[in-house]
C-alpha cells in the first residue's frame, strides 16, 4: 500500500501529501527556496500576525516574500480577533499564496497570552467563527493547525475537527503533543487517529515526530490520516520530502553523502547572499549551519569555527576547506 499521492484541498490539486510546516524563526526566504530545489511540496511561509499585516507593517511583509519556483505556496495567520479574519486573508489572497492556514497550535508564551495560537484551544467555537470568516473571505482553500489540547486533562482535537469542517475548512493538521508539553516528551499520535475517525469531508494531516521516512509510514499506518506535515526533520534537510517519497514508495531512498550536505549548505549560503545583507546573512548562517552540521556525528568543530567566524569570506572558505568525508564518518 502506497501513502503517498496528490492531496485535493478545495480546487487546489497538491502533487503529494507530504508537505513542509511553517517554522517561526526557520522557514524563511532562504530556506523555502532551497527547498524548492528538490521534490515540489507545499512548503508554507513563517506564521504572520494578523494585527501586524492589516496595518501593512513591513517586517511583516517580508516574512511573506516567495517566487513563482516556490509552488504550491501556503501562508499562516495568527491572531483571535474575529473581525481582522476576513480582511487579513483577503491580503494573503491577493499575495499569490495557495493556501491559507489558521495557526492555533503555537505555544509560546508571547503569542498565547492574548489567545492566539494554542491559546485559541481553550476556545473551540471561536476557533470555528474565525475559520467562518476566513473561509467567507477568499477563495483559495483555508485549513487550521492545531495542538491535540491545551492539556492532557483537555484534548479537544476531535472536537476541533469537526468545528473547523463544519466552518469550511478544508484540512486541519494536528499535532500529538498538548500545549502544556510544547516540544517534550513523545507526540501522541492515537489523537491524530481520533481526530480522522470523526472526520467526514475534512482532511487530516498528522504532524509531530515525522523525520523520516520510517516515521512517516508509522505515523500513517497509525492514523489513516491524509498527509503528513514535516517541521524539524525539514532542517538542514530540505530534501526530506523525496526520502520520505523513495522510502514509501519504494521501500527504501539513497542516503545522502557528506559532499551533498556540503553543496547544499554553500548552496543555501548564496540564496542567504542573495536576499539578505551582509550582517543578517553571517548571523543567519550560524543558525543554518547547525541544522546541516547536525546529521554529522563529528562536526563539532566545524560548528565551533563557523560560530566564531568574522566575515562571510570567512565562513566560506572554512567550509570549502573542512573536511565533510571525516566529520561524517561513523568511525
Amino acid at each position: 500500500m502506497s501513502f503517498v499521492k496528490p492531496l485535493k484541498l478545495g480546487n487546489l490539486i497538491l502533487p503529494t501529501n507530504i508537505m513542509y510546516a511553517p517554522l517561526a524563526g526557520c522557514s524563511d526566504y532562504p530556506f523555502r527556496k532551497m527547498s524548492s530545489f528538490f521534490m515540489p511540496v507545499l512548503t508554507y511561509c513563517e506564521m504572520v500576525k494578523m494585527d501586524a499585516l492589516i496595518r501593512h507593517d513591513a517586517n511583516t511583509y517580508k516574512l511573506l516574500d516567495f517566487d513563482k519556483d516556490m509552488h504550491p505556496i501556503g501562508a499562516q495567520l495568527c491572531g483571535s480577533k474575529k473581525h481582522l479574519a476576513g480582511p487579513c486573508s483577503k491580503i494573503i489572497e491577493d499575495l499569490g499564496f495557495d493556501v491559507l492556514d489558521l495557526n492555533c497550535g503555537c505555544p509560546v508564551d508571547k503569542v498565547t497570552k492574548d489567545g492566539s495560537g494554542s491559546g485559541m484551544l481553550k476556545q473551540p467555537e471561536l476557533i470555528g467563527e474565525i475559520l467562518h470568516e476566513m473561509v467567507n473571505a477568499v477563495s483559495i482553500p483555508v485549513t487550521v493547525k492545531i495542538r491535540a489540547g491545551w492539556d492532557d486533562n483537555s484534548i479537544n482535537a476531535p472536537l476541533i475537527t469537526k468545528i473547523a469542517e463544519e466552518a469550511g475548512a478544508v484540512a486541519i493538521t494536528i499535532h500529538g503533543r498538548t500545549r502544556v508539553q510544547a516540544y517534550k516528551g513523545l507526540s501522541n499520535w492515537d489523537y491524530i487517529k481520533e481526530s480522522k475517525d470523526v472526520a467526514s469531508t475534512i482532511k487530516v494531516i498528522g504532524n509531530g515526530d515525522i523525520l523520516d521516512g520510517p516515521s512517516a509510514k508509522a505515523i500513517f499506518e497509525k492514523t489513516n490520516c491524509d498527509g503528513v506535515l514535516i517541521s524539524r526533520g525539514t532542517l538542514g534537510k530540505p530534501w526530506i520530502a523525496e526520502e520520505i517519497f523513495d522510502y514509501l514508495t519504494k521501500g527504501s531512498f539513497d542516503e545522502k553523502h557528506p559532499d551533498d550536505f556540503k553543496t547544499t549548505f554553500l548552496n543555501h549560503l548564496k540564496v542567504t547572499l542573495g536576499y539578505e545583507n551582509d550582517k543578517r546573512a553571517l548571523i543567519a548562517m550560524r543558525r543554518i549551519g547547525s541544522w546541516y552540521l547536525r546529521q554529522g556525528p563529528h562536526t563539532k568543530e566545524l560548528r565551533d569555527l563557523l560560530n566564531k567566524s568574522k566575515t562571510l569570506d570567512e565562513v566560506e572558505k572554512i567550509i570549502y576547506s573542512y573536511d565533510f568525508d571525516s566529520a561524517y564518518s561513523t568511525y
